[in-house]
């Protein structure tokens, strides 16, 4: 009984380990998007952090709603490729969402270009993301229970 017990915690915490470095490449992906368009307007540079934080904190979070609510961070369903189709749907619900936060942060108008534009480039991003890590999740999802 007590190994059961250790097995099962040693899975939920393995578990909690890999959600957490799937947040956290989630948040790597959208800095990196932030700074990808920053480079792309000649603007890497000269762009402070507060600016970039402008961008990438209310796309991290429009992003992490988004996705939690489409069920993008089901480990287990996750793992499996033909369910990777929610990662390209969320990013194109989050970059409206991010660029009307981001609007708000920066007092300014929300371009509905720009928001076109990140949803495409965030959502290849994060898919190419997603695929690596779907493949190396498939070796180390423990049982869920």
């Amino acid at each position: 009984m007590r190994s059961m017990g250790r097995t099962y915690r040693s899975a939920h915490t393995t578990r909690r380990l890999l959600l957490l470095l799937l947040l956290l490449g989630d948040a790597l992906v959208v800095l990196l998007t932030s700074l990808a368009g920053f480079a792309q307007h000649g603007e890497l540079m000269t762009a402070g952090a507060g600016r970039v934080a402008a961008t990438a904190v209310p796309f991290t979070l429009a992003w992490l709603l988004t996705a939690l609510w489409l069920g993008c961070f089901d480990l287990d369903r996750m793992a499996r490729l033909s369910y990777l189709w929610r990662v390209p749907a969320a990013a194109v619900l989050a970059a409206p969402l991010g660029a009307v936060l981001r609007g708000l942060w920066l007092q300014a108008p929300v371009l509905p270009i720009f928001a076109v534009v990140m949803a495409a480039v965030l959502g290849a991003a994060m898919l190419a993301w997603r695929v690596l890590a779907a493949r190396l999740l498939r070796f180390s999802i423990p049982a869920a229970g």
